[in-house]
């Protein structure tokens, strides 16, 4: 439960308590972003047609392209363009 900061004679709470909660946005490495885009990448292309479940397909086609906005955008583009590929690749096996 959260509890209201009070104290007498104080600022009003709203002050004290403006950036009590507030973390700091993490951006991850940009190397390690590309080695998971790789491992991805690396597993498809192993694959002769699609062997992940469906569960798996939904968390990939979400997380792949939302990793891709923490390179450059043209690197990020040629990433999401080279899993589309692999993509259709796999559908259409």
């Amino acid at each position: 439960m959260h509890r209201p900061c009070t104290s007498r004679g104080a600022p009003a709470q709203e002050t004290l308590c403006a950036g009590a909660s507030k973390q700091p946005q993490l951006q991850p490495h940009p190397d390690r972003v590309r080695r998971r885009l790789e491992a991805i990448l690396a597993e498809m292309r192993g694959e002769q047609k699609m062997a992940w479940d469906f569960s798996i397909q939904l968390v990939y086609q979400k997380i792949f392209p939302d990793m891709t906005h923490f390179l450059p955008e043209e690197e990020g583009a040629r990433y999401r363009a080279d899993f589309e590929r692999e993509w259709m690749r796999l559908e259409t096996a």
